[in-house]
């Protein structure tokens, strides 16, 4: 009998997939994004020696403070801007966007399109 596989396994298949062509070099380290219910996470990451060198989500508290009145896009695209200021703190300006296997639609592109009105190209 066929067994159909659940969203988030095609999801992480979908990701293995693409990570094998996308990677972060320290010239152009990749944005990593995960999506939960309730919660979005970033982070900026070097392959070449899997060091983690921004990070930002909904669940922290400075960040939460700010996210009063905003639906999920909206604190999306907060948490977008406030990774890109992160960025160009430590001089990162270009990175390589890596979705997570999630379809570029919704949360994912809100978060991107917030990474690109605060200053980072990819």
């Amino acid at each position: 009998m066929f067994k159909k596989r659940d969203r988030n396994e095609v999801r992480v298949i979908r990701h293995e997939r693409v990570r094998k062509k996308i990677s972060g070099t320290p010239d152009k380290p990749r944005l990593c994004v995960y999506r939960s219910l309730n919660h979005i996470y970033a982070q900026i990451i070097d392959d070449s020696v899997g060091n983690t060198l921004v990070a930002c989500s909904t669940v922290e508290k400075d960040v939460a403070s700010q996210l009063e009145g905003l639906d999920k896009k909206g604190q999306s695209k907060l948490v977008g801007k406030l990774i890109a200021q992160r960025a160009k703190d430590k001089g990162i300006e270009n990175i390589v966007f890596d979705r997570g296997g999630y379809v570029y639609t919704g949360r994912v592109a809100e978060l991107a399109a917030g990474a690109r009105e605060g200053g980072l190209n990819f």
